[in-house]
């Protein structure tokens, strides 16, 4: 190896230690600035963030629900924050799909199919192990799965962009399944799309159905809402994920979903008009997983449900979804009877996603009715 001279070597030092220094800045610039950002978005209405999560944007398209009292106003909002005529818009909920394999799940222990306490090796045949995750500890996302777990699949799929869990099978989440170890414990809370999707396997095997059919059935009969189900990757928007007919990912984030629908489930998550949702929304588990961020722009996750997430502060019931080109928010205070549902064509990072335009809707009109 050629030995670097020591007036060479230390011009290096000095170019090593002036890009370090720069990545230091450029990081120092970007909390700075999200950190301003947040600041002046914790002074803005609901209104206000419309209008600049809209500004200039003609393709933008937010669908705005609000229950109240029992009935629905549906609003439709685009460029520049201004009123659009309504239509049947077809948007990706993402991980509000978590929210009806939950729903399945609580239906099966009322059909007497499950329990709770079930460990996962009751119905899928895994390597033996001491322990598998009960189906609560998935349900509050304590059983110690990540987030996900790579695959080969992930590999094509961030070359091509779009969904990172298109083409992962059953069979490869079976197989990492029983080559995760852990313990027999409540583990600190970690969202967890891989613990979802492990429910969606449980279902296929108590219902022996897939659970596209499984879930396309219950939202569109049981619950009404006729122009929601599991994305074919087409629709009257633009951007939508690919699945295929076997993905293990499917019950984490597949659905879709319209305005109208929306407020079908909004209304019935208020009304606990099917046991399966009145139990969702009752707390399984202190979690305290709000962080600073979410603090700041009063969003809580204080206690988990059956997959939703409780602030227990405010009396909120919540939960959020992203895809690659959509975002969405559903929360709603069972005590005031008030419930919000926001649906974007917006990416999850654009300007202020709909969690916050969602979370400050819904405290406005807590806030309101005092």
């Amino acid at each position: 190896m050629k030995e670097v001279k020591p007036g060479k070597r230390r011009i290096l030092i000095w170019i090593l230690s002036g890009f370090v220094l720069l990545i230091l800045a450029a990081l120092a610039v970007f909390f700075f600035v999200l950190a301003q950002k947040q600041n002046i978005v914790n002074e803005l209405s609901f209104e206000q963030c419309l209008n600049y999560s809209t500004e200039n944007n003609p393709d933008a398209k937010i669908g705005v629900v609000i229950v109240k009292d029992n009935a629905a106003n549906i609003s439709f909002y685009g460029n520049n924050g201004g009123r659009i005529p309504y239509d049947a818009y077809e948007f990706e909920i993402g991980s509000l799909t978590k929210t009806i394999t939950a729903a399945l799940i609580l239906r099966a222990e009322s059909d007497g199919v499950l329990l709770l306490s079930d460990s996962i090796d009751r119905f899928l045949k895994l390597p033996k192990q001491a322990y598998y995750p009960t189906i609560q500890r998935l349900l509050t996302h304590q059983s110690g799965y990540q987030e996900d777990y790579f695959e080969k699949p992930m590999i094509s799929n961030f070359f091509t962009g779009g969904n990172s869990y298109y083409n992962i099978t059953q069979s490869m989440m079976r197989r990492r399944i029983g080559n995760v170890h852990l313990q027999g414990r409540d583990y600190p809370f970690r969202y967890s799309n891989f613990g979802m999707s492990t429910l969606g396997m449980v279902l296929e095997e108590v219902y022996q159905q897939s659970y596209t059919d499984l879930v396309n059935a219950y939202v569109q009969q049981e619950l009404g809402m006729q122009h929601t189900h599991v994305s074919d990757g087409t629709g009257n928007l633009s951007g939508y994920w690919n699945w295929a007919a076997d993905d293990a990912y499917i019950p984490a984030g597949a659905l879709i979903s319209t305005a109208d629908d929306m407020a079908i489930y909004a209304r019935a998550m208020l009304s606990g008009s099917q046991e399966a949702l009145a139990h969702a929304q009752l707390p399984l588990a202190k979690i305290d997983a709000t962080t600073e961020q979410l603090a700041q722009y009063g969003i809580r996750m204080d206690s988990a449900g059956a997959a939703w997430m409780i602030d227990d502060e405010r009396g909120i019931v919540w939960h959020n979804g992203g895809t690659s080109n959509f975002s969405c928010y559903m929360g709603f205070d069972p005590a005031r009877q008030i419930a919000v549902v926001v649906l974007t064509n917006l990416s999850p990072d654009y300007r202020i996603p709909a969690t916050v335009l969602g979370a400050k809707l819904l405290i406005e009109l807590q806030d309101a009715a005092h």
